[in-house]
């Protein structure tokens, strides 16, 4: 089965789930207000963020070097507060998690170390065709 077919179907039925649990708990009322605080809080925090990343990317091409680190965060921001405008709260907290320096570091950590185990170095030379 395809995968985003998948995570189509799954994630609304885990919101689901999860608004009937807290609203047995909270009430409809508190999980309503709660959805929206949690989404108005987390896009003002994804544009801090945001901010923040765009003056470390302005402060690393004044320094002649590739801001490599803050182009990938700041997708990585986009991401997290299309996640948090959604409503549900697995989605908050996935958002909330790639928000966060400390944890989105560590993300990408681990995605890295994937990565740099494709990586052969070695060494070429031309070879003229007419010789």
């Amino acid at each position: 089965m395809n995968t985003l077919l998948l995570l189509f179907i799954s994630i609304p039925i885990v919101e689901i789930y999860l608004f009937i649990k807290i609203g047995n708990y909270i009430g409809a009322f508190n999980t309503i207000s709660l959805i929206f605080i949690t989404a108005i809080i987390g896009v003002w925090y994804a544009r801090y963020e945001g901010f923040n990343t765009l003056r470390s990317g302005i402060t690393q091409l004044m320094k002649n070097e590739m801001p490599i680190y803050e182009i990938i965060s700041g997708a990585a921001l986009a991401f997290a507060a299309l996640l948090l405008i959604l409503p549900g709260f697995a989605t908050d907290v996935l958002g909330l998690l790639i928000i966060f320096p400390i944890t989105r570091k560590i993300i990408f950590k681990k995605y890295t170390k994937k990565q740099s185990k494709n990586f052969i170095e070695g060494e070429y030379e031309d070879i003229d065709k007419d010789k």
